[in-house]
């Protein structure tokens, strides 16, 4: 090595050695748990309690004429599902009603605009769960679809002595780099929750797919601690809710929700820009839970092509990117089959330094930038 490495040269070595070792310490201790995790398969018998599904939609009359019956038609004895239309300006009003003849477990919650006082999605969930007949609640949006009528029933059998059920929403499959990387990146955001949850520590979960007890959400308020911010209706809920003892996770493929994809770079900004935000508002611990894995995916990128750039013996360089590649290509082919997918698999080199630019630009902006979208 020339002389001019002597000194940054082995600062960039130690930190690479550093932010290697975080990278394998959440891929070999956190993300594994998820991997090799095995749900219970005896034939406990449960009790079917009766469930209330609810939807908070605003304007998504193709998407309820598309998925709604999928939702009203699950296999389950006893369950109601409340769509809180929520100040639509299209026809999703009719179609409900329309629907409501044919399903008499369809109930409509209609709201309506008031100028000077506007509602968000948190108003409307609030409104659809005080609406509510049954202490079980299970939550998903317009736009997506059930992967079969065993979805309610897979969903509620985790409610054993639990209060949260968090499930998994994956992007429906379409061509395109876009589609490739928002359906990555919804399956490395499902990873690290179901990890945490699985070491109780639960620290959020996805509104496309998810239960709780009425009584739970009235015992937190509701969403009052974060009213004021727009987004996290589900994440920052769950994230104050959740306890090591009131958690539990549903991982059965016939348990999916399968939500569509946004088909344009601006519309998903929007969207991640949004969900990105509520991060700075979950728990300390929490926050250094996440803060770790992506500040040492940062520093093993960056400091890598400084160390390629200055010289550094490529011997080391490429053994310790071997390294943490095998260790993470085998997790993640593990974790990826549990997820339906398993194709994903042969584009990790590009995704996840795709995940990392998506990661430091919408950190970044999600600091400058105030939502201000209230849906």
């Amino acid at each position: 090595m020339a002389d001019t490495f002597n000194m940054w040269g082995w600062i960039i070595i130690v930190v690479i050695i550093i932010a290697t070792g975080t990278q394998l310490f959440y891929y070999a201790m956190v993300f594994s748990k998820l991997a090799f995790y095995k749900s219970s398969t005896n034939n406990v018998l449960y009790e079917l309690k009766p469930v209330s599904v609810i939807i908070a939609a605003r304007n998504e009359y193709k998407f309820l004429e598309k998925n709604l019956r999928g939702v009203l038609e699950q296999d389950y004895p006893d369950f109601e599902v409340i769509v809180v239309n929520d100040c639509s300006w299209d026809d999703s009003q009719k179609l409900l009603e329309y629907y409501q003849e044919v399903y008499h477990n369809l109930r409509i919650c209609q709201l309506i605009e008031q100028e000077k006082y506007p509602t968000g999605k948190k108003f409307a969930i609030t409104m659809g769960i005080k609406a509510a007949q049954n202490n079980q609640l299970l939550f998903t949006d317009a736009d997506c679809e059930p992967a079969s009528n065993q979805w309610l029933r897979l969903m509620q059998s985790k409610f054993q002595n639990k209060e949260i059920v968090l499930g998994y929403s994956p992007v429906k499959k379409y061509p395109g780099l876009l589609n490739l990387f928002i359906r990555y990146e919804g399956a490395f955001t499902a990873m690290a929750y179901f990890s945490a949850a699985i070491q109780k520590n639960a620290f959020m979960g996805v509104g496309r797919n998810l239960a709780y007890m009425r009584d739970l959400f009235f015992k937190h308020k509701g969403f009052a601690s974060h009213q004021h911010i727009l987004s996290g209706d589900d994440d920052l809920f769950i994230n104050e809710a959740a306890n090591e003892h009131n958690v539990s996770i549903q991982l059965h493929p016939d348990s999916f929700v399968y939500t569509e994809p946004k088909k344009t770079f601006e519309d998903w900004q929007r969207q991640k820009t949004r969900h990105v935000s509520t991060g700075k508002y979950y728990k300390p611990k929490h926050q250094l839970f996440l803060g770790g894995y992506y500040a040492s995916l940062f520093l093993f990128y960056s400091c890598l092509i400084v160390a390629i750039l200055l010289r550094a013996d490529w011997r080391l360089l490429a053994s310790m990117y071997a390294v943490r590649f095998i260790l993470q290509t085998t997790i993640l082919y593990f974790i990826f089959t549990k997820l339906k997918c398993i194709n994903l698999i042969w584009f990790v080199p590009i995704l996840d330094l795709l995940y990392l630019f998506y990661i430091t630009v919408f950190g970044v902006q999600s600091v400058f930038v105030k939502n201000k979208k209230i849906w």
